[in-house]
Protein backbone atom coordinates (compact mmCIF):
# COMPACT_ATOMS: atom_id res chain seq x y z
CA UNK A 1 0.00 0.00 0.00
CA UNK A 2 2.88 2.38 0.75
CA UNK A 3 4.27 1.86 -2.76
CA UNK A 4 0.92 2.81 -4.25
CA UNK A 5 0.84 6.03 -2.20
CA UNK A 6 4.40 6.89 -3.30
CA UNK A 7 3.52 6.23 -6.94
CA UNK A 8 0.42 8.39 -6.66
CA UNK A 9 2.43 11.17 -5.00
CA UNK A 10 5.05 11.02 -7.76
CA UNK A 11 2.27 11.31 -10.33
CA UNK A 12 0.89 14.37 -8.58
CA UNK A 13 4.32 15.99 -8.48
CA UNK A 14 4.76 15.28 -12.18
CA UNK A 15 1.55 17.02 -13.28
CA UNK A 16 1.27 19.83 -10.77
CA UNK A 17 3.78 22.31 -12.31
CA UNK A 18 2.09 22.24 -15.70
CA UNK A 19 -1.34 22.68 -14.19
CA UNK A 20 -0.21 25.61 -12.07
CA UNK A 21 1.59 27.40 -14.89
CA UNK A 22 -1.42 27.04 -17.18
CA UNK A 23 -3.63 28.60 -14.53
CA UNK A 24 -1.22 31.38 -13.63
CA UNK A 25 -1.08 32.47 -17.26
CA UNK A 26 -4.84 33.06 -17.20
CA UNK A 27 -4.99 34.94 -13.91
CA UNK A 28 -3.21 38.03 -12.64
CA UNK A 29 -0.79 37.09 -9.90
CA UNK A 30 0.07 40.56 -8.63
CA UNK A 31 -2.16 42.71 -6.47
CA UNK A 32 -2.81 45.94 -8.33
CA UNK A 33 -1.20 49.09 -6.92
CA UNK A 34 -4.58 50.80 -6.53
CA UNK A 35 -6.08 47.87 -4.61
CA UNK A 36 -2.91 47.56 -2.50
CA UNK A 37 -3.16 51.23 -1.50
CA UNK A 38 -6.89 50.98 -0.85
CA UNK A 39 -6.50 47.91 1.40
CA UNK A 40 -3.53 49.43 3.23
CA UNK A 41 -5.81 52.31 4.33
CA UNK A 42 -8.82 50.14 5.25
CA UNK A 43 -9.95 49.46 8.82
CA UNK A 44 -10.90 45.79 9.18
CA UNK A 45 -13.09 44.21 11.85
CA UNK A 46 -12.23 40.65 12.91
CA UNK A 47 -14.55 37.85 11.84
CA UNK A 48 -14.21 34.91 14.22
CA UNK A 49 -16.66 32.40 12.74
CA UNK A 50 -17.64 31.20 9.27
CA UNK A 51 -21.22 32.36 9.90
CA UNK A 52 -19.85 35.84 10.62
CA UNK A 53 -18.64 36.22 7.03
CA UNK A 54 -21.07 38.19 4.85
CA UNK A 55 -23.37 35.91 2.85
CA UNK A 56 -21.88 37.17 -0.42
CA UNK A 57 -18.39 36.19 0.74
CA UNK A 58 -19.63 32.75 1.80
CA UNK A 59 -21.23 32.35 -1.64
CA UNK A 60 -18.00 33.55 -3.24
CA UNK A 61 -16.01 30.95 -1.31
CA UNK A 62 -18.40 28.20 -2.42
CA UNK A 63 -17.87 29.29 -6.00
CA UNK A 64 -14.09 29.47 -5.55
CA UNK A 65 -14.06 26.00 -4.00
CA UNK A 66 -16.42 24.70 -6.73
CA UNK A 67 -18.74 23.32 -4.05
CA UNK A 68 -22.52 23.56 -3.62
CA UNK A 69 -22.03 23.95 0.14
CA UNK A 70 -19.42 25.87 2.08
CA UNK A 71 -17.26 23.16 3.59
CA UNK A 72 -15.06 25.31 5.79
CA UNK A 73 -14.37 24.36 9.40
CA UNK A 74 -14.45 26.95 12.15
CA UNK A 75 -11.14 28.32 13.48
CA UNK A 76 -9.55 25.72 15.76
CA UNK A 77 -12.06 22.99 14.83
CA UNK A 78 -11.07 19.63 13.38
CA UNK A 79 -10.62 19.43 9.62
CA UNK A 80 -9.00 17.04 7.15
CA UNK A 81 -5.44 18.28 7.75
CA UNK A 82 -3.63 15.37 6.05
CA UNK A 83 -4.22 12.92 3.24
CA UNK A 84 -4.82 10.11 5.77
CA UNK A 85 -8.62 10.17 6.02
CA UNK A 86 -9.56 9.25 9.57
CA UNK A 87 -12.95 11.01 9.65
CA UNK A 88 -14.40 11.24 6.14
CA UNK A 89 -17.00 13.90 6.96
CA UNK A 90 -14.50 16.57 7.99
CA UNK A 91 -14.06 19.54 5.63
CA UNK A 92 -10.76 19.86 3.79
CA UNK A 93 -10.48 23.56 4.64
CA UNK A 94 -10.51 25.54 7.89
CA UNK A 95 -10.92 29.26 8.50
CA UNK A 96 -7.96 30.71 10.35
CA UNK A 97 -8.73 34.43 10.39
CA UNK A 98 -10.86 36.91 8.49
CA UNK A 99 -11.47 40.61 8.53
CA UNK A 100 -14.01 42.81 6.79
CA UNK A 101 -14.17 46.53 6.13
CA UNK A 102 -16.98 48.55 4.61
CA UNK A 103 -16.16 47.24 1.13
CA UNK A 104 -13.63 44.37 1.37
CA UNK A 105 -13.12 41.09 3.17
CA UNK A 106 -9.83 39.29 3.68
CA UNK A 107 -10.16 35.55 4.31
CA UNK A 108 -7.19 33.50 5.54
CA UNK A 109 -7.76 29.76 5.57
CA UNK A 110 -5.86 26.50 5.42
CA UNK A 111 -6.35 23.52 3.18
CA UNK A 112 -5.35 20.04 4.24
CA UNK A 113 -4.45 17.02 2.18
CA UNK A 114 -1.12 15.87 0.79
CA UNK A 115 0.24 19.40 1.05
CA UNK A 116 -1.05 21.42 4.01
CA UNK A 117 -1.24 25.01 2.69
CA UNK A 118 -2.59 28.42 3.64
CA UNK A 119 -4.38 30.87 1.35
CA UNK A 120 -5.62 34.44 1.51
CA UNK A 121 -8.46 35.67 -0.68
CA UNK A 122 -9.76 39.20 -1.08
CA UNK A 123 -13.41 39.84 -1.85
CA UNK A 124 -14.97 43.18 -2.69
CA UNK A 125 -18.28 43.51 -0.85
CA UNK A 126 -21.21 45.35 -2.38
CA UNK A 127 -24.93 45.50 -1.70
CA UNK A 128 -25.37 43.01 -4.56
CA UNK A 129 -22.97 40.48 -3.03
CA UNK A 130 -19.24 39.89 -3.12
CA UNK A 131 -16.75 39.63 -5.96
CA UNK A 132 -13.47 37.73 -5.78
CA UNK A 133 -10.70 40.25 -6.47
CA UNK A 134 -7.43 38.52 -5.70
CA UNK A 135 -5.74 35.85 -3.65
CA UNK A 136 -3.05 33.20 -3.49
CA UNK A 137 -0.90 31.01 -1.30
CA UNK A 138 0.08 32.65 1.95
CA UNK A 139 2.63 32.22 4.71
CA UNK A 140 1.65 30.13 7.71
CA UNK A 141 1.34 31.47 11.21
CA UNK A 142 -0.52 34.74 10.64
CA UNK A 143 -2.38 35.34 13.91
CA UNK A 144 -3.72 38.90 13.87
CA UNK A 145 -5.60 41.20 11.51
CA UNK A 146 -2.50 43.40 11.30
CA UNK A 147 -0.39 40.42 10.17
CA UNK A 148 -3.08 39.38 7.69
CA UNK A 149 -3.33 42.88 6.23
CA UNK A 150 0.48 43.20 6.03
CA UNK A 151 0.71 39.88 4.16
CA UNK A 152 -1.88 41.08 1.63
CA UNK A 153 -0.35 44.50 0.93
CA UNK A 154 3.23 43.17 0.85
CA UNK A 155 4.64 40.49 -1.42
CA UNK A 156 4.02 37.63 1.02
CA UNK A 157 1.04 36.21 -0.88
CA UNK A 158 2.15 34.41 -4.04
CA UNK A 159 -0.39 35.09 -6.76
CA UNK A 160 -3.42 33.05 -7.61
CA UNK A 161 -3.46 29.30 -7.57
CA UNK A 162 -5.38 26.53 -9.30
CA UNK A 163 -5.98 24.73 -6.01
CA UNK A 164 -8.17 26.77 -3.66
Amino acid sequence: MGHVRIALWAGVIGITPGMVSAQSGEQASVLSASLRTHLRNEEFVAITAVAGLPIGVRDGLKSLFASPTLELAEPGAEFQATDAIMKPNLPARRLILAGCSADHCLVYYERGGIAHTQYIVVFQSTKAGAKFEWGGSAPSGLATLDELKRAVVSSEVRGKTAYW
